[in-house]
């Protein structure tokens, strides 16, 4: 009809809208959650990997000033303590680079694998180059001076390996470590090389365990069976031809086959070391208690330390110490195993075969199944700087433990 108004519909009452800050919380969280699901969950660090490294540092700190202190009272005038304290303040030092390290993620030591290499290559050839940075002990030099601060820069060329190798055969990838130009050739070159500037030293149980370390991890990274068989045949036989080629070398296997034939000379160190495992016994003199370790045995807070645990300590307390250090390794590989990429497993299993090559040669030379050559003990054996060179290697591993992703 005309002149009628249509009824506008009443609008619907809506219902109140949350206040904007509300708006922003709750969108806050639905991101959250969905970058939760999303996020991988990691294991965190590895709780029985640094109970046990501590462990090896507080038990070898007690061992090494048992070791010591009657050569620092000799040598150091009087004063006993001096090697312990000065092997206690790196310790604590290392311990921290050890946690500093274990917080980074290791897939940035990437870009330190090439200068690292090197760094070692260009410090191992001022053996020639600049001899008066060395410091030449016996018929050896190979301990470097910079800035008045003392380190072997095979520790270095050890490290080096282990980040230049796992960064090599990641990049190279699975398909081209079957290969002999790259699987092969460039790594054997460079432990050829690494192994010619250390002959110059000479330092042959450095040769030996940066070649085992290089060797290993050639085989975790894929490299073909057959040429790693060649190569590591012709490294053993170019070894034996070096250590035979110096003649004090030859006279250390001669006397390492019968070390009573010359007990006071070219034996001294075997036949000494024989005398403190043997007197030890079943549980030891008492910690404290070697007769050894006063100016007989050579060395006896560095290389040839556990002479003096065994003396001490019995074969319970050195079996104990074995035992200790093969839990640690076992763990180590467990890690490497478990970790999140190729890389992170040959950062692990190169440090952990470094270790447990160490450990193998200098048990097996004071006990004489190996000849007689300077390797330390880690973790117990004076140096400070391989003690925090050391440290900071388990620190890469942790580092790796804590990038584990979590058991679901």
């Amino acid at each position: 009809m005309a002149g009628t108004t249509k009824k506008r519909p009443r609008p619907r009452p809506h219902a109140p809208e949350p206040p904007r800050d509300a708006q922003r919380s709750l969108s806050d969280i639905a991101t959250r959650e969905v970058e939760s699901e999303r996020k991988p969950q990691l294991s965190g660090i590895d709780a029985p990997y640094t109970i046990m490294v501590l462990m090896l540092v507080a038990v070898g700190l007690i061992c090494m000033y048992s070791a010591s202190y009657a050569d620092a009272y000799f040598n150091m005038k009087g004063d006993s303590t001096f090697y312990v304290r000065r092997q206690l303040y790196f310790a604590l030092g290392g311990i921290a680079a050890m946690f500093f390290i274990s917080r980074l993620n290791y897939r940035t030591f990437h870009y330190f694998a090439i200068p690292a290499m090197v760094a070692a290559i260009a410090m191992l050839s001022t053996v020639k180059l600049i001899p008066s940075l060395w410091i030449k002990r016996g018929v050896a030099a190979r301990w470097m001076t910079i800035a008045g601060i003392q380190f072997q820069p095979s520790e270095l060329a050890k490290f080096a390996v282990i980040l230049c190798f796992a960064s090599l055969i990641t990049i190279f990838g699975t398909k081209k470590m079957r290969t002999l130009r790259y699987g092969t050739l460039p790594f054997l070159g460079i432990i050829g090389v690494l192994c010619g500037l250390m002959y110059l030293q000479p330092h042959f149980s450095g040769m030996a365990i940066i070649a085992g370390i290089g060797i290993v991890m050639m085989y975790l990274g894929g490299s073909n069976f057959f040429y790693l068989g060649i190569g590591a045949g012709a490294a053993v036989a170019g070894g034996l031809y070096l250590v035979l080629a110096k003649g004090y070398a030859s006279d250390r296997l001669k006397y390492w086959l019968d070390p009573f034939s010359d007990a006071l000379n070219n034996g001294f160190q075997a036949v000494q070391s024989l005398y403190a495992i043997g007197s030890g016994g079943l549980w030891g003199l008492g910690l404290g208690q070697s007769r050894q370790k006063h100016l007989f045995l050579p060395e006896p807070m560095n290389d040839f330390i556990f002479p003096v645990i065994c003396e001490e300590l019995g074969y319970i307390g050195a079996m104990l110490i074995i035992i200790l250090f093969a839990a640690f390794i076992l763990r180590g590989y467990y890690i490497a195993a478990r970790a999140g990429d190729k890389f992170g497993t040959l950062l692990a299993a190169g440090v952990t075969t470094q270790i447990a090559g160490q450990v193998i040669f200098n048990i097996g030379v004071v006990t004489g199944l190996l000849p007689v050559t300077g390797v330390s003990l880690p973790f117990f054996s004076s140096g400070g700087t391989s003690l925090m060179v050391l440290l900071a290697e388990v620190g890469v591993v942790l580092s790796v433990s804590r990038r584990i992703p979590a058991k679901q």
